[in-house]
């Protein structure tokens, strides 16, 4: 699959108040690194002018499925990268966590990845998060 083809796959829709500062956020999982559990993706972002059909989030994972990724981190900054090329967020969070028990002797693998437009700051907003 080609990248405009996976990024195509993220369909949007006109943010409901444009003026107002909110987190969305999509929570799910894929199969990946032949793994026999999936790995889970959580996506939080600030939007602008669009957001993400939720219906449209699972799709998307479906997609990446069929792809060979080299790491975690080439995971989670891929999805960053098609987040940001579809909706231009103010702010926006992917975290890709494997799945326990993935690695011998590793407790936990987990990647996290932000981006924010040039001059976007509401961490009261921000600080609402976890980390995870």
């Amino acid at each position: 699959m080609e990248l405009n083809e996976r990024r195509a796959l993220l369909t949007t829709q006109d943010n409901p108040d444009a003026t107002l500062d909110y987190i969305s956020g999509l929570r799910g999982s894929l199969q990946a690194f032949n793994l026999a559990m999936p790995t889970r993706i959580g996506v939080h972002y600030v939007p602008d002018r669009m957001i993400v059909e939720p219906s449209a989030f699972g799709r998307y994972l479906e997609a990446l499925t069929a792809i060979d990724w080299e790491s975690l981190e080439a995971l989670a900054t891929a999805i960053l990268g098609d987040f940001n090329n579809q909706l231009v967020a103010r702010w926006a969070r992917v975290v890709a966590t494997a799945p326990e028990g993935a690695y011998p002797g590793v407790g936990a693998h987990e990647v996290m990845v932000e981006d924010r437009q040039p001059g976007w700051d509401n961490e009261a907003l921000l600080s609402r998060l976890s980390t995870g």
